[in-house]
């Protein structure tokens, strides 16, 4: 049986065109918009690689194309978290240890999640960790913490002006 996967898709006022609906795992759509270029290209990207993981599962692929587009997830998120830290230290982000630490932790779930995969190539339990996990740790992420970077950014940004 395979395991339900979590949907986000497109929000009342979301605009149409920014819809990214997905036959399979999460769609990105404008309420996850921050108004940061480079933060909401990477968040999308995000959203395209855990999409990408839970159709792989859905569809049956094997378990090498399963760890490959998993340690993708890994390494794109550490990139992203590097280039985020970077803005958060050029902009002063007076929470950035707070924001670095949970970064930190999550990369060590994403870690440990890879290596149960690893050992044990339950597909199941990766669609299930995915959707637990992942997915709702990214949407929250999103909405709550990386909300506070960028408004902090237009501040500065505006007292610079």
């Amino acid at each position: 049986m395979k395991t339900p996967i979590l949907r986000y898709e497109k929000g009342e006022g979301a605009n149409k065109s920014e819809s990214n609906t997905m036959k399979y795992g999460v769609a990105w759509n404008d309420s996850f918009k921050l108004g940061n270029e480079q933060v909401d290209e990477q968040h999308r990207k995000l959203f395209e690689v855990v999409s990408n993981l839970v159709a792989a599962h859905m569809e049956g692929r094997d378990a090498e194309k399963l760890q490959e587009t998993l340690d993708f997830l890994a390494n794109y998120t550490c990139k992203h978290f590097q280039d985020e830290e970077a803005l958060q230290v050029r902009y002063g982000y007076p929470d950035y240890e707070r924001h670095k630490q949970l970064h930190e932790d999550f990369k060590v779930t994403v870690d440990e999640l890879v290596q149960r995969y690893s050992a044990s190539a339950s597909t199941a339990e990766l669609s299930s960790d995915v959707n637990r996990i992942v997915v709702r740790w990214l949407v929250n992420h999103i909405q709550r913490e990386d909300k506070k970077i960028v408004e902090h950014i237009r501040k500065t940004a505006a007292q610079l002006i």
